[in-house]
């Protein structure tokens, strides 16, 4: 009788299928990303880290789950290799993919499309970044960006995943230092300091919309300040308590803020907000007319007067 060879093959090839089985589902078990893998963040593997403290690394950062499976996949696929620097992890990997990636040097460093818009002050700038660079310190930004209000160029950058603050601050500034050169024969012509100039500007900002409004604003302001009379304008109470035209209370216009533009003359100690080209060229443009008063609408529509009693008109009509 054959039969008995071939029930022996039989349970064997059986015997072999299911250690096969259970070794794929165990490879893809300790192969599987983790479930709370880390997306969107830079890993530093710094120079002189062993692959046991990188191991460590990646295991406390949640990246890996064993520190010993992924030692002995190094070992057995890339010979330990580990190479530092920053790498970008956009997306869940796998273990064979992340020992692949450290050992070929995969940084997958790709720049990052940020829009920062006219009329931003560092604090709104910082909370743009801090949701779009995963390395980014919105702490030691505030701290090293405050001093520089109002001469970070709003524009459309490209920052990488691990650009530092002080690139970031450093490549804002240099962006202004570039655009401000276009117009500098027109801020020369104005003859009154850069500094008044990017203040003026950054209070244009926030208080007009267009560049025929920014320049009648910036000429009544103007007027004002040469006439010894408080500017008035509430965007300043959105730099002091980040309140609103239409959430400002009575209260709120007696601060006791350098800032408050309707207890102190002049114009603000430094800029409220980082203006863009248009409001500066509009800040050295301004418009001559008779007005010395204007308020907008809750359209954003710009009403002007020339005296205070026609300006208390305006209120009634257009903002009771």
């Amino acid at each position: 009788m054959d039969a008995g060879p071939t029930g022996k093959n039989f349970i064997l090839f059986g015997e072999i299928a299911v250690v096969i089985v259970i070794l794929v589902v165990f490879i893809f078990s300790i192969n599987s990303a983790p479930k709370d893998f880390p997306v969107d963040i830079v890993l530093t593997i710094s120079k002189g880290e062993t692959l046991s403290s990188t191991a460590t690394i990646l295991k406390g950062k949640g990246i890996i789950k064993s520190e010993f499976w992924f030692k002995s996949f190094s070992y057995i696929l890339m010979r330990g290799k580990i190479m530092a620097g920053d790498y970008y992890l956009q997306k869940s990997q796998n273990l064979f993919q992340i020992v692949s990636k450290l050992a070929n040097g995969e940084y997958d460093l790709i720049t990052i499309k940020v829009l920062i818009p006219e009329g931003l002050d560092v604090k709104e700038i910082a909370d743009i970044l801090v949701k779009k660079i995963p390395s980014f310190d919105k702490k030691t930004f505030l701290k090293l960006a405050t001093p520089k209000e109002g001469y970070l160029f709003p524009d459309t950058y490209n920052f990488l995943p691990n650009q530092s603050v002080a690139d970031i601050i450093s490549i804002m500034e240099n962006t202004f230092t570039k655009r401000l050169d276009t117009v500098n024969s027109q801020i020369i012509a104005f003859k009154k300091p850069i500094s008044d100039v990017i203040k003026m500007a950054s209070i244009l900002e926030g208080e007009a919309r267009t560049t025929e409004t920014r320049e009648i604003i910036a000429g009544i302001l103007w007027k004002r300040i040469s006439l010894k009379m408080p500017l008035q304008v509430d965007v300043s109470f959105k730099y002091i308590n980040g309140k609103g035209t239409f959430d400002i209370t009575p209260d709120d216009l007696k601060i006791d803020s350098p800032y408050n533009s309707y207890t102190h003359l002049g114009l603000p100690p430094t800029p409220i907000s980082n203006p863009g080209l248009d409001a500066i060229i509009s800040a050295v443009t301004p418009t001559k007319t008779k007005y010395l008063y204007f308020i907008a609408d809750k359209d954003g529509n710009m009403h002007y007067a020339v005296t205070y009693l026609e300006h208390l008109a305006n209120i009634e009509k257009y903002l009771k």
